[in-house]
């Protein structure tokens, strides 16, 4: 077994595990994330530690018990205090503006791109070139941070586009005479 396996997961203060069959619901006071057990692994829960055990120690079942721990983390991280992820806006008439679930953008394009969040993700704009990501579930937020940077992502000539919160561009130089 891995390293990360063996390694217990601690439960903060209000937030539970149960496992129901073959599924660990984690609930905290943000909401409640559901995660698949795969064979051969068990859960053991002690207080307000859970720990990740191995039935039979074949190949398959080695492979996920890292994993399992490592998302169980993430979940009871979640559910306590969230995850979210920052993006800004470098450009000229670059903007954002947050209506409800939707992210209105001004990108340079022709058109105003629209992005639809998914259930169970907050998107803000605190101002017209940052916006906030926010939600319980980490895999989740990452990649809706992704899909709204995949919009205009960041040219190597200027820096113009949509970048992560503290993400540096390496500058390329312009051709010369």
């Amino acid at each position: 077994m891995s390293r990360v396996a063996r390694k217990p997961v601690a439960l903060p203060q209000g937030v539970t595990a149960t496992v129901d069959g073959d599924t660990v619901t984690v609930k905290g006071a943000k909401g409640a994330l559901k995660l698949p057990l795969r064979r051969g692994l068990t859960l053991v829960q002690e207080g307000q530690t859970v720990q990740v055990q191995v039935a039979q120690p074949d190949r398959e079942a080695l492979m996920h018990a890292g994993s399992l721990r490592a998302h169980l983390a993430n979940f009871a991280k979640g559910v306590s205090t969230g995850y979210e992820k920052k993006l800004e806006l470098v450009g000229v008439g670059y903007r954002a503006q947050a209506q409800g679930g939707n992210l209105n953008l001004t990108l340079g394009y022709s058109h105003p791109v629209v992005y639809v969040a998914p259930e169970g993700i907050t998107i803000e704009t605190p101002t017209q070139t940052e916006i906030v990501v926010k939600g319980v579930d980490r895999q989740k937020v990452g990649q809706v941070a992704a899909e709204i940077r995949a919009f205009r992502s960041p040219e190597p000539y200027k820096g113009k586009g949509v970048r992560y919160s503290g993400e540096r561009i390496e500058l390329k130089e312009t051709k010369k005479k």
